[in-house]
C-alpha cells in the first residue's frame, strides 16, 4: 500500500508571515535543484519587503534571488490561481492559512517551523550566519522531500531520498 506522502509532486507553493525571506529562500531553492520537474512558486500572508541577507546567503551557494517581488497568497490567486498538489508553510501564521486554503483547494499540507533569521541581532557575520543555517535547513528538507515526491510516480519501494 502506498503512502499518501509518495504520490508525485507536480506543483509546491512556500508560504510564510510576509514572503521577503523564508518563503522565497525556499522557492529560489527548490526552482534551482526541481525547477525543471516541479512548479514552484511563493507567498506571503502579508507583503513584506526584500531582503538583502536572504539575497547574500542565496549567492554564496550560486542561486539568484534578487529576482524576487514580495507577493501575498492573495495577490498569488488573483494572478493565477492557487493550483498546488503541496503548500509548505513555513511560520505558524502561514500554516494557519494554508490550513484555511484547503477548504477550497485539494493540495496536501505540511508545516516546516522555520526560524526567522531576521530577529537574530548581533554583528554582521552572525545575522548573515542565521541566514545561512535557515537556508542550509531548507536545502536539506527540500531536497529530501521534492526528490522523494518527484520520483514517486515510479514506485520506489524501500529506496531512500
Amino acid at each position: 500500500m502506498e503512502e499518501p506522502r509518495a504520490k508525485k509532486i507536480q506543483s509546491v507553493l512556500f508560504v510564510c508571515a510576509m514572503n521577503a525571506i523564508r518563503s522565497p529562500m525556499a522557492e529560489a531553492i527548490a526552482r534551482h535543484y526541481f525547477g525543471k520537474s516541479i512548479y514552484v512558486q511563493s507567498a506571503g500572508v502579508r507583503r513584506g519587503e526584500t531582503n538583502g541577507f536572504m539575497h547574500a546567503a542565496l549567492d554564496e551557494i550560486g542561486i539568484d534571488g534578487s529576482k524576487h517581488k514580495p507577493r501575498t497568497l492573495q495577490e498569488l490567486e488573483e494572478w493565477e490561481g492557487l493550483n498546488f498538489d503541496l503548500i509548505i508553510s513555513l511560520s505558524p501564521e502561514a500554516h494557519h492559512a494554508a490550513i484555511e486554503l484547503t477548504r477550497t483547494i485539494a493540495a496536501e499540507v505540511e508545516y516546516w517551523p522555520t526560524p526567522d533569521p531576521s530577529l537574530t541581532q548581533g554583528s554582521r557575520e552572525q545575522v548573515l550566519d542565521a541566514y545561512r543555517n535557515v537556508r542550509d535547513g531548507l536545502v536539506y528538507r527540500i531536497r529530501l522531500r521534492l526528490k522523494r515526491g518527484s520520483e514517486a510516480k515510479g514506485a520506489d519501494e524501500g529506496q531512500g531520498p
